[in-house]
């Protein structure tokens, strides 16, 4: 499956949903908010399967002042 994710094209076998990436990608779970298409998608439909060729767009909370 190919996917973009923040701009870069990347592959990645089978069906694949939103903890799936993040555990491809070494990201965690917790602190970050993913968008797929251009809409954000909520914790509660990261089950939910990601199409092929879709635009995923992942921030990264960031702590400091």
């Amino acid at each position: 499956m190919e996917l973009t994710v923040n701009g870069d094209d990347i592959r990645i076998d089978g069906p694949v949903d939103v903890p799936r990436l993040l555990e491809h990608l070494g990201l965690p779970d917790t602190g970050v908010a993913v968008a797929v298409d251009g809409v954000v998608r909520p914790k509660t439909r990261w089950a939910e399967e990601i199409g092929e060729y879709a635009e995923i767009d992942i921030l990264t909370a960031v702590q400091g002042g």
